[in-house]
């Protein structure tokens, strides 16, 4: 893969973007209430264009938006992902009948979206799920379970959902469906997380699907939530980056002003070299990530390595930046409100949805010994330069 920059015309779409989500989104977010759907601010996303441009958009574009997103206003950049999250198999495996149904609703931001995967029993090894699909003897199906930490849930408008279609089968017998709000024996409640997102859990009491409900084919769900995951597992990278980019920005102006033994806190070589370690991580994460995504824009058969990768260095890079941006601050950076005491509960997550960061490494690791396994076909000198 050839080396990568961003062109001048993208660095300007990233600022202005940063710009527009301060003025704009940040008093809409600022106005919601916490873990629940913020109608107004996904609504301000679809009028500003950016729920269209992100249906649309291709994996480094997908991460410029959640970049730049995140370095002003967070809650901005988790309803744009959760309604991309939720709406991307529409897209890509929907019926004509459904995208026409539901995309031009998503894109403007009148209906909300979930993404249901994950369950009690079923977190990481997502092809171990149970919730249960039973034949209804007429083509269609009755869904039983129960989903947990899901996306926008309880108030999604709808949700794509995975449930077991054969049992027995793994990750084979998973089948994808659309089911919107209103069906019969679809409940659940909203879920309080240490940072307040809109996430809760999906009850399904014999809730009726049939083949037009399908997104993709039966017992081909499991490809349909790899395609979604693969496009965006670099951008979940590219969220923790923008939060890193954030800490690192605070921390830098903090340590330059504070005064401190007769000088400032930038002064002590301590801080300084601190500063030099958060600004160096941040951007190799950054430029991971960036290549991940033009991996997966190009058709790179090396895809799954290299977002496993991006997503496994940036979370990791984000939480060690964030922390080291409190510890530069001091007790001022606990004060409930201030940036950093944000950023420090937002951080957490990402380091396990999507994948944990065990998964990533596991996922690295298989995808090493296969390509050991098929033959050197790349040498670490080719693997090096195409990076």
């Amino acid at each position: 893969m050839p080396a990568f920059s961003l062109d001048p015309e993208q660095i300007t779409w990233c600022a202005e973007l940063r710009d527009l989500a301060a003025e704009r989104l940040v008093p809409l977010a600022e106005k919601g209430a916490p873990g629940r759907v913020n109608r107004p601010l996904v609504a301000a996303l679809g009028e500003l264009g950016l729920l269209a441009r992100l249906f649309d958009a291709g994996a480094l574009d997908l991460c410029l938006l959640r970049e730049s997103l995140a370095q002003a206003c967070t809650e901005a950049e988790t309803a744009l992902a959760l309604q991309g999250l939720g709406t991307h198999p529409v897209a890509a495996f929907g019926t004509p009948e459904q995208r026409a149904r539901w995309l031009p609703e998503a894109a403007a931001g009148r209906a909300v979206a979930a993404f249901a995967l994950s369950e009690p029993g079923a977190g990481s090894d997502a092809a171990a799920l149970a919730l249960d699909a039973v034949p209804d003897g007429h083509g269609g199906w009755h869904l039983h379970g129960e989903k947990r930490w899901i996306s926008n849930a309880p108030e999604a408008d709808f949700a794509t959902v995975f449930a077991r279609t054969t049992r027995g089968a793994g990750s084979r017998g998973v089948t994808a469906f659309l089911v919107p709000a209103d069906r019969p024996g679809l409940g659940g409640e909203p879920l309080d997380m240490l940072s307040p997102h809109a996430l809760g859990t999906l009850t399904f009491d014999g809730v009726p699907v049939g083949p037009e409900d399908l997104l993709g084919e039966p017992d081909r769900g499991f490809r349909v939530a790899m395609h979604t995951l693969n496009l965006f597992r670099p951008s979940v990278g590219a969220f923790a980056v923008g939060m890193a980019q954030a800490a690192l920005d605070a921390a830098v102006a903090h340590t330059a002003a504070r005064p401190a033994f007769g000088g400032v806190l930038a002064d002590l070589q301590a801080v300084s070299h601190r500063i030099a370690e958060m600004a160096t991580r941040t951007e190799a994460a950054r430029l991971l990530v960036y290549a991940a995504a033009t991996a997966y824009d190009s058709g790179d058969p090396d895809v799954p390595r290299r977002s496993a990768m991006a997503k496994l260095l940036a979370t990791e890079t984000a939480q060690y930046v964030v922390d080291a941006a409190v510890q530069v601050h001091g007790a001022v950076a606990l004060q409930r409100g201030h940036l950093l005491e944000h950023l420090y509960r937002e951080v957490r997550a990402p380091r396990i949805y999507e994948g944990a960061t065990e998964v990533q490494r596991t996922i690295i690791a298989k995808e090493l010994y296969a390509a050991q396994a098929a033959g050197p076909a790349r040498t670490t000198r080719q693997e090096v330069g195409s990076a």
